[in-house]
């Protein structure tokens, strides 16, 4: 099976139903047209840069170029799993917990993809670091920043129950270990949803781009079984270590509370 090349003209035709919706938008009164083309054309710039990139990066296969552009990646994770909160936490740490967790458990979890599972010789090419990354990366911070904004949002709302736990004797830990069993439940829901329904319900990015690309089905269903394994195994170990520092940063040195290390809503 031959990889059918796609076309200007054809990219072009796809972009034209984009914005019909936006022409439907704007006839029917919903306000979103605005987004709808800013979003296709940041895409369309996005991608297209990112392909370029990814271009220079396989021609070079060079250890530090792509370890750049993976500190890049880490870091526009954890800048969203920041602004995806509606209390964040504030000065460096609203930006280093999402990102500390999602290094230590993605890039922990692609290393021993490549060099244990796959065996890639050397274990940085590009080709397999940066897709299986992305979809790591991308995966993982989804569910932490729904775990950190969990735990920081049923804090701030229930902070009278944990002050008044800790006014008995507990430690913060069980103080807060409700919340805390909660969040990290919260930030897994997504991944457990996404394996339930793959192959009955949708066909994954992963396993649909092989079968484009002319693999054989049983292969890319081989692969897909495999990244969903390792995006639950960092979206569970990313969730708990932010769970766990993001909790530990409510509480002083003294188990008290500090609800001044989070912004307010809206801030």
């Amino acid at each position: 099976m031959t990889l059918i090349l796609l076309s200007p003209l054809d990219l072009a035709l796809a972009a034209s139903l984009v914005l019909l919706l936006a022409l439907l938008s704007w006839r029917l009164h919903l306000g979103v047209e605005q987004r709808v083309l800013i979003a296709a054309l940041r895409s369309v710039i996005q991608l297209s840069l990112i392909g370029l990139v990814l271009n220079f990066l396989f021609a070079q296969t060079n250890f530090t170029f792509i370890g750049l552009w993976t500190l890049v990646m880490l870091g526009v994770a954890g800048w969203e799993v920041m602004a995806r909160q509606k209390h964040r936490y504030r000065g460096a740490w609203g930006f280093g917990i999402g990102t500390l967790s999602m290094f230590l458990s993605s890039f922990s979890v692609i290393l021993l993809a490549l060099t244990l599972i796959i065996g890639v010789e050397p274990w940085w090419q590009p080709q397999y670091l940066i897709p299986l990354l992305g979809m790591l990366l991308g995966n993982t911070m989804s569910g932490i920043a729904i775990a950190l904004d969990n735990l920081s949002r049923q804090a701030w709302e229930g902070r009278g129950r944990i002050e008044a736990r800790l006014l008995l004797g507990q430690s913060w830990e069980c103080a807060i270990r409700d919340i805390r069993r909660d969040s990290m439940r919260a930030g897994l829901i997504p991944i457990v949803n996404s394996m339930a329904a793959a192959g009955l319900v949708s066909l994954p990015g992963m396993m649909t781009g092989q079968i484009l690309s002319g693999s054989p089905p049983m292969e890319a269903a081989k692969y897909q079984m495999m990244i969903l394994f390792l995006i639950t195994a960092g979206t569970g170990l990313g969730s708990a270590a932010a769970v766990w520092v993001g909790s530990r940063r409510l509480f002083d040195h003294r188990q008290r509370l500090r609800l001044d290390r989070l912004t307010g809503p809206g801030r």
